[in-house]
């Protein structure tokens, strides 16, 4: 497994072999060979692209949802966490320590929907004990990318 390529991977999935080649010292080959195994072995779960949504008119709403649950004897909480995780609208969910147990990133047309996928499924799921709903009202960095220009003042001006 060479670290060096997954950093480089996780800044940017598009650049070519060569490239990282270039930036790692070794071979167009050998950097093929490193990602191909990196994939087989599951470290490389896949490739994705970090999208301005709000730039879109089709533009969706997206919510922090703190699950407190009881994990089930023997499974803990993989079991409800694999539940959870089936539904299309659940963007990402992931084992807390502190307050709450998981945390589960939903995402939905309207605040509505989303209200209503947590009322209606998160919350009516046996081993949940309750949820706490934050809608995301602005990313400014996702994935280490920053979706902000931050040379623009949208704060409005305060007129005396």
């Amino acid at each position: 497994m060479n670290v060096e390529i997954l950093k480089i991977l996780g800044k940017n999935a598009r650049l070519e072999n060569s490239q990282i080649a270039l930036m790692t010292g070794l071979s167009e080959e050998e950097v093929a060979k490193e990602i191909r195994e990196m994939e087989k072995e599951g470290l490389i779960r896949g490739y994705t692209a970090v999208i301005d949504w709000e730039k879109l008119d089709s533009a969706f709403v997206s919510a922090i949802i703190e699950l407190k649950v009881t994990p089930k004897a023997s499974l803990g909480f993989e079991e409800i966490a694999e539940k959870i995780m089936k539904y299309p609208e659940v963007e990402s969910v992931y084992l807390m320590s502190g307050a709450y147990d998981l945390s589960v990133i939903v995402k939905g047309k309207t605040f509505q929907q989303v209200a209503m996928f947590v009322s209606k499924e998160l919350a009516t799921i046996d081993s949940v004990l309750s949820t706490s709903t934050h809608f995301m009202l602005r990313r400014y960095k996702e994935l280490d990318i920053e979706l902000c220009n931050p040379d623009t003042d949208d704060r409005g001006t305060y007129l005396l």
